[in-house]
């Protein structure tokens, strides 16, 4: 089994989260695009995200693979 690790640059750690995003500048609203968080990261990326004012969200890994 494939471990899914963080997004932000330099980290190797497990997620555990989904920061969900789109640029609305660029994509369609259906579009939406995910960066893997793990917990000491989720805040840094949902922040960056919308400090750029881009629709934002965090799911649970566990709850976006059951969907």
């Amino acid at each position: 089994m494939n471990e899914t690790i963080c997004s932000r640059a330099g980290c190797r750690e497990g997620a555990r989260w989904l920061v969900v995003w789109r640029n609305p500048r660029i994509h369609p609203a259906d579009r939406r695009k995910t960066w893997a968080a793990c917990d000491e990261h989720v805040g840094y990326l949902r922040d960056y995200l919308a400090a750029r004012d881009f629709p934002v969200a965090v799911e649970a890994l566990a709850e976006a693979d059951a969907s």
